[in-house]
């Protein structure tokens, strides 16, 4: 079956030049539209209270996501928590480490990044071992971030300050689509909280990372595309390799 239309279940790239999703789609004639299937939530204040986690009680932040940074300084001012100058910071990126900037002087603050992993923060969390560490996460968390801290036991609290949630798709009822393209699996979640009588029929799926891929599998999915993997290590990569053959000679 040929490929014409696609609907990622993300948000629409933001940038100043073309998309690698830009580029497959004018190369190889086909429409890809952008649907994000989940969207972030602020857990309220009056809630998080009942968890009794105090963010003052804390000498250092761990953050996994810039929804992190944004949940704990809105939280912080909502219950009117006062920042310390001396409050240091810790992120698996750069660019998370960057973003801190929409909330703090930088350079006046004591910020450690790793190089995009988070097991790249370990030499940093070491040599701050006696802080008491706070994380703020989603109500989803990779599994390998606790593990990782308990297993050097680092004292921490999580702080659950958003959730992550499924989206209204009730206006898609009547659009299909030849691929959808899935990155988490809370996006296969919404898809079937959006439409449990959802048939696969000639749709193919497309998934990204190994518990996307389980999740599409458990739910009944046949996933046509896998990514990443060592020859197309990017989703544009591997689903233009499909494209290209499923419309071969059409």
């Amino acid at each position: 079956m040929k490929i014409k239309s696609i609907l990622v279940s993300q948000p629409e790239p933001k940038t100043d030049v073309s998309s690698p999703y830009q580029e497959l789609a004018e190369k190889n004639k086909i429409k890809i539209d952008f649907r994000p299937f989940i969207q972030i939530e602020g857990v309220a204040h009056a809630d998080f209270r009942k968890d009794k986690v105090n963010p003052a009680e804390h000498g250092a932040v761990i953050f996994t996501s810039r929804n992190a940074v944004d949940h704990f300084f809105r939280i912080c001012e909502e219950m009117r928590i006062p920042i310390s100058n001396e409050l240091k910071y810790f992120c698996p990126s750069e660019a998370i480490a960057l973003y801190l900037q929409k909330y703090v002087v930088y350079r006046k603050r004591k910020i450690y990044f790793g190089n995009g992993d988070f097991k790249d923060l370990l030499p940093h969390l070491k040599k701050n071992k006696d802080e008491k560490f706070l994380l703020p996460s989603s109500d989803i968390l990779k599994a390998d971030i606790p593990k990782l801290l308990n297993d050097n036991k680092f004292n921490y609290t999580r702080a659950i300050l958003y959730k992550t949630v499924s989206s209204d798709l009730s206006d898609l009822a009547d659009v299909n689509y030849d691929m959808l393209v899935f990155f988490s699996p809370s996006g296969i979640k919404s898809l079937f909280q959006n439409f449990p009588d959802f048939k696969q029929n000639n749709t193919r799926i497309a998934t990204f990372g190994p518990t996307t891929l389980q999740a599409a599998e458990e739910a009944g999915l046949v996933v046509d595309i896998k990514a990443p993997s060592s020859k197309f290590p990017s989703m544009t990569m591997a689903i233009e390799a499909y494209v290209k053959e499923a419309n071969k000679g059409k």
